[in-house]
């Protein structure tokens, strides 16, 4: 067996309640402006004809609890909270039953973002990268059984920077309901066990600075939390 030049850091893992395993992160896909009043604030009216979404990269994938530096390049760091969904079983051109069937759990999600970098691409029309996948950017909490989960729908959705309510909504402002997102999106790939997708950001997003405390939750699931520190 030949060995590689150099070792790569291990993938991170997420906590699952009740289990000794941890659910190791294969791909992350993110699925944009997926409540209204979140593209409105952003100077959209929401796409309601499919769809459509980024993904982050594994090795910026961080673990609820985390202390990062405010990111190089950026003078305009955005919290956004979203639920996310872990696949649990290959899925390929779903219908609707499959899709449900093939999550097997649910957690909180932080997707940071640079924001002032993500309009200057968007304006260009180039790729959203060096806004939306950054170091750490994707921050996860423990997840939860899907079927512990239930119905997804009435569960509030919200985010606190340093206490102060930022994020404040429900599961049924998803214009993009879980199962249509995983039925969509598997006419375009083969999903596997190890995909996250996260769901999209209710209204309210915002900067974020070095020394701020954020804390978010999904009712139902574990809250997450992310400190900011100051810049390396």
């Amino acid at each position: 067996m030949i060995a590689p030049l150099f070792d790569l850091p291990q993938p991170v893992t997420i906590p699952v309640a009740g289990e000794t395993a941890e659910y190791p992160i294969g791909r992350i896909f993110c699925v944009g402006r997926n409540y209204a009043a979140h593209a409105a604030e952003m100077g959209f009216e929401v796409d309601r004809e499919a769809p459509f979404y980024f993904t982050k990269s594994p090795a910026n994938a961080v673990l609820t609890g985390a202390s990062l530096p405010y990111p190089p390049g950026t003078e305009n760091y955005h919290h956004e909270m979203e639920l996310v969904m872990a696949i649990g079983a290959p899925v390929f051109r779903a219908d609707a039953a499959a899709a449900r069937s093939a999550i097997y759990a649910y957690g909180c999600g932080l997707d940071m973002t640079r924001r002032d970098l993500q309009i200057a691409s968007r304006e260009k029309q180039r790729p959203w990268d060096l806004g939306k996948d950054v170091e750490g950017s994707a921050v996860f909490a423990p997840l939860t059984r899907a079927a512990e989960m239930g119905e997804i729908g009435p569960q509030r959705i919200h985010l606190e920077v340093n206490g102060e309510i930022r994020q404040d909504a429900t599961l049924n402002e998803l214009i993009w309901k879980v199962d249509e997102i995983i039925v969509h999106l598997s006419g375009f790939y083969h999903l596997r066990p190890g995909d996250l997708i996260m769901t999209g950001t209710p209204a309210g997003v915002g900067p974020v600075v070095a020394g701020d405390k954020i804390m978010g939750g999904v009712d139902g699931l574990a809250p997450i939390a992310l400190d900011i520190t100051q810049a390396e």
